[in-house]
Formats: C-alpha cells, structure tokens, sequence
C-alpha cells in the first residue's frame, strides 16, 4: 500500500465519485423498469419501493459517511467496520460476502452486455452463447490488467467512462419531457398494478432486490478509502453519489411507466429501457441506449473489479484472509487478489454457458450476498452512537442523528433479507460457507486459533447448519440457484 502511495495514486473526491457512480448506474438503469414490471408492481409499488429503498440506502450512505469521519484510521470500509464490531470471523464473512458479491456482479454486467450487443451483432444472442462468454472473458481480463497498470489510471479511465454512459440516460429523460412522449392516462392505467392480481404489499417486496442491485457499488468510494487522499473525501463521495443515482433511477421508472404499459413493459428484451427508447423516437433511440447499455457495463465492469480485489486486499492485509491476497505489483495493484478475482468470474462465465442463466439470476445471488455486509455496517455504527457517543461528538456528528441513521440501516437490511425469502438465504449459505477455509488459514498462517471467541463459534456454527440444510435441498432437486 505505501508503494502506491509513493506512486502518487491517491484518489481525489472527483475520481472517488466517479468509481462509485461507475460501479452502481451498471446493468440496473437500463433495465429496472422491465424488470420491475415483470415481478408484477404496478406505478404505487414502483414509488413505494423507491421510497423504502432510497430511505434505506439513505441510512447506509449516512453510516459510511459518518464512519469515515468518526474511525478514519478503518480503510477498506465493509470489511474493516464489521471486523471492528464482531471480531475477525465476522469481518472476514462480510469481506468474502462483499467480495462474491461484486465479482458476481460482473458476471451479471457481461450477460447483459452481450445481450445489448445482441442487437447489433445477432452472434452474440441473449449474451449467454458461446460468443458471448469468449468476449465476456476478453472484457474481464482486459479489466483486471488496466487495474494492474495501477489503481489511479484505472479510476481516472472510469471516470471518463463515466460521463460518457450518462450520455444516453440523459438523452432518454429529455426525450420523454421535451417531445411529451409521457402519458398521463398509461401512467394512471399502470398505477395500482390491477392486472396483476398481486396484492400491492407482494408488489412492493417485488421491487426490493431490484432497486437494492440498483444501488449496489455507492459505497465503493469507502471500499477504496485507503487509496483516497482523505477518509472524508470517501465519505463525501459517497454521500454524492447516492443523491446523484437516486434521482437518475427515479426518473427513469416515472417517466417509463408513463410511455408504455406495465404488461407492455414486461414484455420487453433486454435492456427494456432500448424499447422505451424505441418507441419515443425510433429505432435510432434504441441503438443508442445499447450502445450506452454496452458502455455503460464496462465502466462498471472495471470500478468492480477495483472494489472487489480492494476488498480482498484489505481483508488479507489485515491476516482474515491468506496471505497471497495481499501481494502487490510494481504499480501497488493488488495482483493476487485481481487474478483470482478474474479467475472466479472466468469460472461463472462459463456456468452461464452451461446452464443458459440470465442476467437477473446473477444480480439476484449479488444482492443476496451483499445484505450481511450492509447490515453489519449499520449495527456497527448503532454500537458507536449508542454506547460510545462521545466518539460521534468529537468527529462534530450529533450522537441522535447517528443512531437514526444506524436504526434506518438496520431496518433497511432486516427488510432486505425478509423480502429475499428463504430460498435466497439458503443459497447465500453455498457461498459463505466454503469461505471459513480460506479464513482458517489465513488464522494458520499467523499461528492464531481462529475460533477462540464464543461469538465466533456461533456464527461457525450458524452458517454451517443453514449451509447443511442448502446441501440437502440442492441434492434432492428443491434449491438450484443456476
């Protein structure tokens, strides 16, 4: 790490918004609106998801940003809080959940990506062919070695990325305004979602994982505090970010559900916000939106790779996970943990081929794993505003304020794993579980007892009763994730 710092790759609030911005608008602005009509919510239940989501990720930008400011000297943000409010098992279950999380995002960005490309080059099918994985792969390694040349020039290339994909999101939110391609009467026909039959409480819990993947890599610009020039340009970063994506996702979902129906937009392709497009000015409008769509995914594409090998580096620097986690390149990129992270996605790429997956199945599995990081985040900082006040004062954070926006956290991701449901908990067992090896020889490595706490044997023993369970529905044919 100080090699890199030596090297000049401290990050700017600028660049810090730009890696998160990049990393969140991805695949889930240009296809939430299909998405969300598909699983049934009408107008009311679109808002009203909007509103639970944007108050809930509200209360966890608020805990990141204050986090920054009250424990400058945690970097790595998920995982460094979670270790520092339960132990080092817990920590480590964040960073591996936070960490599976991202790289399965990527794998959910190229299917979507192949698929925008789809529609230009016919080869490249629902983007889960043959062709399709080959140029996923190509995308992901060409990722992992510009972030190899060093993580400055690589948030610096993000950020032109950036701007350039909000190109057509912009466009659409102004064609739909400038030409009155919105309806009031399709926006009011849409609004209780009446013929879906679904009651709107189901239409509600229908949006959540959708808006929650939407916002999934705001608070990167914590993950890589350790690269910023100061903790409190993380936390304004992220504090940016979110207000600037909330409003850009919000528009998108009014202004779609007042273009076309909700069952039309159900039945849309992928990416649904390409037909939208479509239909307000042409079939020019729809290219555009793929072209952004493709763009789009590999900005995100690269700012993951950054969060999700910085995530890993992290954990291993600080001994949760083995040492070769940590190894650094000339440029004082994390090398190691970019390799295997590139491997990991290299192998799902081809779990998509094998078994025809969707998009939507891998972003679902992301969001899953990515609810313990968030919710350990938030009881962190409720044991700080609650039990420790005055480290809120001194960071100038009045201690009620910090605790309202521990508890809305808390909720948040109380809410999240509900809606989930059970089957997206047993699945996220598969996952966590294989995890304890890598942490029990990271212990090994230090010569260190892994498991000497209570809290720590108890969590072991939770994730490997749920992870039994998962095992035995998966081999009579009840849980198959894929």
């Amino acid at each position: 790490m100080k090699q890199d710092l030596n090297h000049g790759q401290q990050l700017s609030c600028f660049k810090l918004t730009g890696v998160a911005v990049g990393s969140t608008i991805a695949s889930g602005a240009f296809s939430l609106s299909g998405d969300m009509a598909a699983a049934g919510a009408g107008t009311a239940a679109v808002l009203c998801g909007w509103l639970l989501c944007g108050l809930g990720m509200l209360g966890l930008v608020v805990c990141f940003y204050h986090l920054s400011r009250v424990k400058p000297g945690l970097t790595g943000g998920i995982y460094s809080y979670a270790r520092a409010g339960f132990g080092d098992y817990a920590g480590f279950n964040s960073a591996w959940g936070y960490w599976i999380s991202n790289f399965l995002g990527n794998v959910s960005f190229a299917t979507l990506m192949f698929a925008a490309l789809g529609h230009f080059f016919p080869v490249f099918g629902a983007g889960n062919n043959l062709a399709s994985v080959v140029g996923a792969s190509a995308v992901t390694w060409l990722s992992v070695l510009l972030v190899l040349r060093g993580m400055k020039a690589a948030a610096l290339i993000n950020l032109l990325v950036t701007f350039a994909k909000l190109i057509p999101i912009f466009l659409f939110i102004l064609a739909v305004i400038f030409l009155k391609a919105f309806d009031p009467q399709i926006f009011f026909f849409n609004f209780m979602g009446e013929d879906t039959g679904l009651p709107f409480s189901r239409q509600v819990m229908a949006t959540t994982y959708t808006t929650a993947w939407a916002f999934i890599g705001v608070e990167g610009a914590v993950v890589i505090s350790g690269r910023a020039r100061t903790s409190q340009d993380a936390g304004r970063a992220t504090v940016i970010s979110y207000l600037c994506v909330l409003m850009i996702y919000i528009l998108i979902s009014v202004l779609s559900m007042g273009v076309m129906t909700r069952g039309q937009l159900a039945q849309l392709g992928n990416p649904p916000l390409a037909d939208v497009m479509r239909q307000v000015v042409g079939p020019w409008g729809g290219n555009l939106i793929n072209a952004g769509v493709v763009l789009s995914l590999l900005g995100a594409t690269l700012g993951h790779t950054i969060i999700s090998a910085e995530c890993a580096y992290e954990a291993a620097s600080k001994g949760s996970f083995c040492k070769l986690f940590a190894m650094e390149g000339k440029s004082g990129a994390p090398i190691a943990a970019l390799l295997i992270t590139g491997a990991l996605v290299q192998l799902f790429l081809v779990i998509v081929y094998k078994s025809a997956s969707t998009y939507q199945i891998f972003y679902t599995i992301s969001t899953t794993m990515m609810v313990i990081p968030y919710l350990l985040t938030a009881l962190y900082y409720w044991q700080l505003a609650a039990h420790r006040p005055e480290s809120l004062e001194h960071a100038g954070i009045h201690p009620a304020r910090g605790r309202l926006a521990a508890v809305i956290g808390i909720l948040y991701g109380v809410w999240l794993i509900y809606s989930g449901g059970l089957t997206a908990l047993l699945v996220s067992a598969l996952l966590y579980a294989p995890g304890t090896l890598i942490y029990m020889k990271g212990k090994g490595e230090q010569h260190l007892p892994p498991f000497y706490r209570m809290r720590d044997k108890v969590l072991l023993t939770l994730i490997l009763s749920i992870f039994t369970i998962s095992l035995a529905l998966r081999g009579q044919g009840g849980l198959d994730p894929f």
